[in-house]
């Protein structure tokens, strides 16, 4: 369930602002939403993954985290990642 390295590359190119950026609001985010897609796959097929879904709003809640962050401090960084993302409508 977890993401390869050339996916996590990939987001990393598209999001970062430098090719080893990881620790930016933004490349966080897209990749937690990228397994966030991935495990609620998962989760449809496996209803009682107890576990799983546990990690999930843990994921949710780490995404929702680093959002408000970004909302507070960065607006104009928050609306694009909404827009690249489709997060909120």
């Amino acid at each position: 369930m977890a993401l390869t390295a050339t996916k996590k590359q990939k987001i990393i190119k598209e999001f970062g602002t430098h090719e080893k950026d990881t620790g930016s609001a933004e490349v966080q985010v897209s990749i937690l939403s990228k397994r966030i897609e991935e495990l609620t796959k998962h989760l449809k097929k496996n209803q009682k993954d107890n576990h799983s879904r546990r990690g999930l709003l843990s994921m949710i809640a780490n995404r929702q985290s680093h959002l408000k962050y970004l909302q507070k401090y960065h607006p104009r960084r928050y609306s694009t990642i909404l827009k690249k993302l489709d997060l909120r409508k």
